[in-house]
């Protein structure tokens, strides 16, 4: 246990320090706000239109982030001989590889909080044709991300620690409590109630996009045992590109609710289905995501991830590493 928790976190920071990382976590976290700030002239679904494009910003920040973090965590290491010097050690491949899902998936994660707290700041900011931009939240919110960069200056500058790794700390905290300090005011600045205008329903929302970057992770890092950065991106992209599709080819196939050919079966199980985590519509009709749903969502994730790498260690078994 303890080899596993060594190179899951040398994993995970090794994943922060990529200044790839960071320039992704807050490119998209800006854009959710930004996102939030202009005018659609949607006839009154201006607030659906955002939270919709908000989500998938973090929906394709995590693909990239998957790929980009698997490969580099595994695939690089591989190439480089690092991979072959840890399990020169006492370490099994079984330890190094899920070790290594470990870290990946908690990087994903703080990569998806951050932009989970700018999709709720942008429920609050959205605005129809009768309203306008909340300049107060946005000027706070990449304030709060320019002082978190500048903090990660400062401890890089005088106390020589790394740049990327401490302003990657310092945009989760920063960001959070720019939050916090926003939903105690309204548009106007006038001090309101807290948190009036936030649909705390993108939060659920963001939590099952979480469970599919979750399993995008365990595709990249499966593809990054043979592959290397641009074909891991390619799978995993088309991957993603038909597991949008996955219900219509079911039907296309044959299948049906009540079974269907064996082929149908198999290439629905095989596929992710990517509808079962998108909850977008949900939102836009008002709906509300009930809790139950993500029991079953959960366990979806977990066998399609336990899936994946069950197939990682298969290929990772017998690959050459010198």
């Amino acid at each position: 246990m303890r080899q596993f928790i060594t190179i899951a976190g040398s994993a995970f920071m090794e994943l922060i320090r990529q200044p790839v990382f960071l320039l992704l976590m807050t490119t998209s976290a800006l854009f959710c706000v930004f996102l939030a700030s202009i005018p659609y002239f949607g006839f009154g679904d201006d607030p659906k239109l955002v939270k919709d494009s908000t989500l998938a910003v973090t929906l394709f920040a995590g693909l990239l982030g998957a790929v980009l973090c698997a490969s580099n965590s595994l695939a690089r290491e591989i190439r480089t001989g690092t991979a072959l010097a840890v399990l020169s050690k006492p370490v099994g491949r079984t330890t190094f590889l899920l070790a290594k899902y470990a870290g990946l998936a908690t990087a994903l994660t703080v990569l998806t909080v951050v932009n989970l707290i700018a999709c709720l700041l942008a429920s609050r900011m959205a605005y129809d044709a009768y309203g306008n931009t909340d300049w107060l939240a946005l000027g706070l919110f990449t304030g709060g991300l320019l002082l978190a960069y500048a903090m990660g200056g400062f401890s890089n500058f005088f106390l020589r620690r790394p740049f990327v790794s401490d302003a990657v700390r310092s945009v989760v905290v920063m960001s959070a409590l720019a939050f916090v300090v926003i939903n105690f005011f309204d548009k106007d600045g006038k001090v309101q109630f807290y948190a009036t205008g936030v649909d705390w329903r993108v939060a659920t929302a963001g939590l099952l996009v979480l469970f599919a970057l979750w399993i995008l992770a365990a595709l990249a890092l499966l593809c990054s045992t043979r592959l290397e950065l641009i074909s891991t991106l390619v799978v995993c992209s088309a991957f993603f590109l038909v597991g949008l599709m996955s219900d219509f080819i079911y039907l296309k196939l044959g299948g049906a609710s009540a079974g269907g050919p064996w082929y149908a079966e198999t290439l629905y199980a095989v596929l992710p289905n990517w509808q079962q985590f998108w909850m977008a519509d949900a939102l836009a009709a008002e709906k509300t995501i009930p809790l139950r749903y993500i029991g079953p969502a959960f366990g979806y994730m977990l066998a399609y991830v336990g899936a994946a790498l069950a197939l990682a260690l298969v290929l990772f078994q017998d690959r050459e590493l010198s």
